[in-house]
């Protein structure tokens, strides 16, 4: 089975980011990080994807937008992030 695509638009200091990260470490997940810090246009990039979300974290799995870090941590905590990152 291929690895699923793991993607997280950043700030560096932000410690939602940080946790975030901080899980996806844990689990092992290679990703892609993109780290946005006054990076307007990539921040307006990032809130296309994400319905309009524009704080950070935010969380792609396949394209798929999965929100930020409660989201991804609610995920985890009802045992479906395994299941999104196939682990």
């Amino acid at each position: 089975m291929a690895d699923k695509k793991v993607e997280i638009y950043t700030w560096r200091t932000c410690p939602y980011c940080i946790r975030a990260k901080a899980l996806l470490n844990a689990k092992g997940i290679n990703y892609v990080e993109y780290c946005i810090d006054g990076d307007e246009e990539a921040r307006e990039a990032m809130s296309v994807r994400a319905n309009g979300k524009r704080s950070v974290p935010q969380v792609f799995i396949d394209q798929q937008h999965i929100g930020g870090c409660d989201d991804i941590h609610a995920l985890d905590r009802s045992g479906k992030l395994d299941n999104l990152l196939a682990v």
